[in-house]
């Protein structure tokens, strides 16, 4: 055993042996010593794009991953933790346009590396399940259940208004449009319409939000919310403003009916003008004789279309000349065109009542447009000049200046405005919900083939199953110049299925969250190239738990939970929901420091480029630079990022302390759950312990292995070893419930304290002593083995514990002994007339009157009660004795 902890060979012995050995190859149905079949447990981390290097991010998932995987695999289980590889997207392709390398080499190269610094983490991965997008073993399973959708009619191909980005040249989703500019290109997003494909994720939109609201209790509260209000169910009702507007042959625009929604039906009568999408054919028609009217509908197409935008742009429109009727009244209401008016929701046109939305308070406000109140909440006075939250108010208000519906409330109101129209037969009561079907169709190179061919003759033809994968030729470079499929010929070049006439690929892709959305089953069913999943996906899922960002609370894991629906229905599974259990880790924090520059530019410096300034609490009150003394701005802490210099390299931290030591800190720092902040001086910390740890077992390497393997009588041990055997199965205990729990800081907390308990005991030589130590640190090594497996399978071995239980990575979970837990002697806090004076040390299980006598005889008495006699004597049993004098 080496006398000092050095943890670069150590852990590359270490992975080596389980390399060598195939240590962490799974197998389904797997038997333990008995014959009997383990139970199985799936832990899955979100597979990470290859961006070339892992981030303390991934650090800290895979680490919580490891960590359950390892303590349920010593408990009995059959545990599957897998890894794989988002690899399509466009930062492949930014990647190639400047380096003018293809986006596979790119990946491959890049997948490669981040592999290797998961092996030097010491991840129990069982590589024989890894998948990759990018592979077509992987993606023609996305092709075929794309083609068996078309089939059943999931998927199918319409034109629709887009956010197309002009310099990336493809069709961003709602989320990718960030204060109206392109993600990652930055340019203006201008609206445009455009044929693609889409899955109707809206037909499982009931039993979506029912099971994430009712069957998924392992999943967090906010996760949960937060899909709920994405699917976004609202019940209302929709109607139509008629009208007498023609187009120019003559017949009545969209059968003479402007259909809205609205949620709150019972202000109907305080309409005052209506506001139609810019894409509207109410705002087609007046623009084509108003120039003025046109140029304010193509600045509008600039910009983003998602809600958070919609809520934050200024509120702008132009009146179209245009009127419709009020369905109720008969009056004419004037109709304009609104900037937040988005023609993918509901209907295109929203019916304006600015009395009782603040939106079309606001926009009201601006235009001087009427303003009239309908609902009134008992005892408020209304304003029109000032917007107050109770205008809005449907819970406690009451209708008014609204002919026969004048008193009702909000519920009654609703119910008789839907009679009414649906008298009229111009609406009725509907439920609509926020979620819209999925667009997958993306103008990109870099991802899964749509399998369509178009034909002249035929039109659109799915390429036949026999055909697939319809392979991405991965020799193209982009440049910057839109989709290098369209200008491949070789790519482009077929023969229809159908007439065999010549014909063209589809040179659309598929949205890179279909290659996320069923990987986790993939792996369950590594190696069949004739079925997309087999009766192991069966065996594996659904999952037992999931760990990833809470970034992907929504998408990912809604396309994810549809994904697994429709195979469902396809009959290629037997379950509705594929994750039982979610963990969402906190992201990884450090500091930031910038100033600008004379240009303008925010400059960002690495920490340890800084020297701090502090205030006598010890925050950071200022920074400068440590080359030159200059002062730059203290940001506080921010999420780890390469662009503000403060991210942290784990091979560079692997390389320096080791592995463990970054396994320890990420896992000490904080509660799985929350942020972790970055602390030079806690990863410090990490490695002494660990330093400490092999210091500590090495000087007791030789009682170890003198002491007997078997079964010891310890009743007879002296009071000292009692006491440590007592302080480990208290902390075994406790890490027990922490580990099911998974708040794993305490976990190290716990093996923290049993380490200066084992030191902090000083036994002498004797076989009880030698044996105790024996057990104890045992105890230790097995507790601390999933957070630090490398120094821990050496400590294993060096200690002889391999000889009795095997090799660590199978070695039984330690058991509580109940018996240690009884004490000798217990501790009671001793009172005097109710205030705190001491303590005393009684035998376990004393009557009252030993207690009683105990206490009597505690010397604080003569002094705290002045030599007067006990007037009585409280006890609480096996906590305190309260004396009264």
């Amino acid at each position: 055993m080496q006398d000092h902890y050095h943890p670069t060979d150590l852990e590359q012995s270490a992975q080596q042996n389980w390399q060598e050995r195939d240590a962490y190859l799974v197998t389904e149905h797997a038997k333990d010593a008995n014959g009997n079949e383990k139970p199985k447990f799936y832990a899955c981390s979100m597979l990470p794009y290859p961006s070339g290097k892992l981030h303390m991010g991934h650090v800290r998932n895979y680490t919580i991953n490891d960590m359950m995987a390892r303590q349920l695999r010593m408990r009995g289980f059959n545990v599957l933790m897998p890894m794989g590889w988002d690899a399509f997207g466009m930062p492949a392709e930014n990647a190639a346009i400047k380096s003018k390398v293809p986006p596979a080499k790119w990946t491959y190269d890049n997948i490669a590396y981040m592999k290797k610094q998961m092996k030097a983490m010491g991840l129990a991965i069982d590589w024989s399940r890894e998948m990759c997008a990018c592979d077509p073993q992987y993606y023609k399973w996305n092709q075929w259940l794309f083609l068996k959708m078309l089939e059943k009619g999931i998927a199918y191909r319409k034109t629709q208004v887009v956010n197309w980005d002009p310099v990336d040249q493809t069709v961003l989703a709602n989320e990718q449009v960030i204060d109206g500019r392109g993600w990652r290109s930055g340019a203006l997003v201008e609206k445009r319409e455009i044929p693609g494909y889409y899955l109707r994720i809206t037909d499982y939109t009931e039993e979506l939000l029912d099971q994430v609201t009712h069957n998924l209790p392992g999943w967090p509260e906010r996760v949960r919310l937060m899909q709920e209000n994405w699917l976004g169910k609202s019940e209302g009702v929709r109607f139509a403003f008629t009208h007498d507007i023609r187009d120019e042959q003559n017949q009545p625009i969209q059968d003479g009916r402007m259909f809205v929604f609205t949620t709150r039906p019972d202000t109907i009568m305080g309409v005052t003008f209506c506001a139609v999408a810019p894409e509207h054919p109410l705002a087609t028609h007046a623009a084509a004789g108003n120039p003025e009217l046109a140029a304010f509908i193509e600045k509008c197409k600039l910009g983003g279309t998602t809600e958070a935008e919609m809520a934050t742009r200024e509120k702008e429109g132009m009146p179209t000349g245009l009127h419709v009727t009020h369905p109720l009244t008969g009056d004419a209401v004037e109709v304009w065109v609104g900037n937040y008016v988005l023609m993918s929701y509901g209907d295109g046109a929203v019916m304006g009542v600015p009395a009782h939305d603040e939106r079309d308070f606001a926009f009201a406000l601006k235009y001087d447009l009427p303003i009239k109140q309908v609902v009134q909440v008992a005892d408020k006075a209304f304003d029109t000049t000032q917007w107050q939250d109770w205008y809005g108010d449907k819970q406690q208000s009451r209708v008014v200046n609204s002919g026969s519906f004048d008193g009702l409330d909000y519920r009654q109101a609703v119910d008789a405005v839907a009679t009414a129209l649906t008298e009229k037969g111009l609406g009725e009561k509907q439920t609509t919900w926020r979620l819209r079907d999925w667009g997958i169709s993306r103008q990109r190179y870099w991802g899964t083939p749509i399998p369509i061919i178009h034909c002249e003759s035929c039109g659109p033809v799915p390429v036949p199953e026999a055909d697939l994968p319809v392979r991405l030729p991965e020799h193209l470079i982009p440049d910057g110049s839109g989709n290098p499929l369209a200008k491949d010929e070789a790519f482009l070049s077929c023969t229809c299925p159908s007439c065999g006439k010549p014909a063209r690929r589809e040179t659309d892709t598929m949205d890179t969250f279909i290659d996320s959305s069923w990987y986790f089953m993939r792996y369950t069913s590594p190696g069949n190239d004739n079925a997309m999943v087999d009766q192991r996906n069966d065996y594996w899922m659904p999952m037992d738990q999931y760990i990833g960002g809470i970034e992907h609370a929504v998408l990912h894991l809604l396309y994810a939970r549809f994904w697994t629906k429709v195979m469902r229905d396809l009959e290629l599974l037997k379950f509705d929901e594929p994750f039982t259990r979610l963990l969402c880790q906190g992201m990884v924090l450090n500091h930031i420091y910038s100033r600008r520059t004379p240009q303008g530019a925010v400059e960002y410096f690495w920490p340890e480029e800084v020297a701090n300034t502090y205030d006598d609490k010890g925050a950071i009150t200022g920074a400068t630079l440590k080359s030159d003394g200059s002062a730059i701005q203290y940001g506080g802490v921010g999420t780890m990022s390469k662009s503000k210099n403060n991210g942290v390299d784990p091979q560079a931290l692997i390389d320096t302390m080791g592995a463990d030591t970054a396994r320890l800190f990420v896992m000490f720092a904080s509660p799985p759950e929350q942020t972790l902040e970055w602390s030079d001086s806690g990863v410090d910390g990490s490695h002494r312990f660990l330093r400490r740890v092999w210091s500590i077992a090495g000087s007791l390497k030789d009682r170890i292995l003198a002491a007997p393997a078997q079964p010891v009588d310890f009743s007879r041990a002296s009071k000292a070893v009692k006491d440590l055997r007592l302080q480990a199965y208290s902390l075994l205990r406790q890490a027990n419930y922490d580990y099911e729990r998974i708040q794993y800081n305490t976990v190290v907390s716990a093996n923290m304290k049993l380490l200066n308990a084992i030191d902090d005991a000083a036994l002498p030589e004797g076989d009880l002593e030698n044996a105790a130590l024996r057990e104890v640190t045992g105890i230790l090594i097995r507790m601390l083995y999933p957070i630090v497996p490398h120094i821990t399978w050496h400590l294993w071995n060096e200690l002889g514990y391999v000889q009795q239980y095997g090799d660590l990575l199978d070695a039984p979970w330690p058991e509580v002994d109940e018996a240690a837990l009884i004490a000798d002697e217990i501790e009671l806090m001793l009172q005097i007339n109710g205030k705190l004076r001491g303590s005393i040390q009684i035998p376990n299980g004393a009557d009252r009157e030993h207690i009683e006598a105990v206490a009597r005889s505690h010397p604080s008495l003569e002094k705290f009660l002045e030599g007067r006699p006990p007037k009585r004597v409280i006890v609480v049993p096996g906590k305190l004795v309260n004396i009264v004098g």
